[in-house]
């Protein structure tokens, strides 16, 4: 289980290193672009939801609790990646079947 880390104040949520590992990366490609976004996330404890602005002047903490880096499905950065783009922002779609060869990272 890892934590998304968001500002200075501490607002985190748990999310499961694998799932965290792919936002990392839509959001990073995201941010690198200067591309502002809404992030939507359910919270792990049943509290509800919570909306994150996503913007490069943030800051923002990726917390991995694992040792290894998760295998990396393309088709889910894909879908991800749409999601952000997309009118209601950022949030966490199911992972589709993976039929590409991994990504190296």
């Amino acid at each position: 289980m890892g934590r998304f880390i968001y500002d200075t104040a501490g607002n985190s949520v748990d999310i499961d290193d694998r799932t965290l590992a792919h936002l990392r990366i839509v959001v990073m490609n995201k941010l690198r672009r200067s591309e502002s976004f809404m992030f939507d996330v359910e919270m792990g404890d049943g509290s509800g939801r919570r909306s994150f602005w996503m913007h490069p002047s943030v800051p923002l903490q990726f917390h991995f609790f694992g040792s290894r880096q998760p295998r990396i499905n393309r088709a889910w950065i894909e879908d991800l990646m749409q999601a952000a783009s997309g009118p209601n922002g950022l949030s966490i779609v199911p992972e589709p079947t993976d039929e590409a060869p991994p990504l190296e990272g």
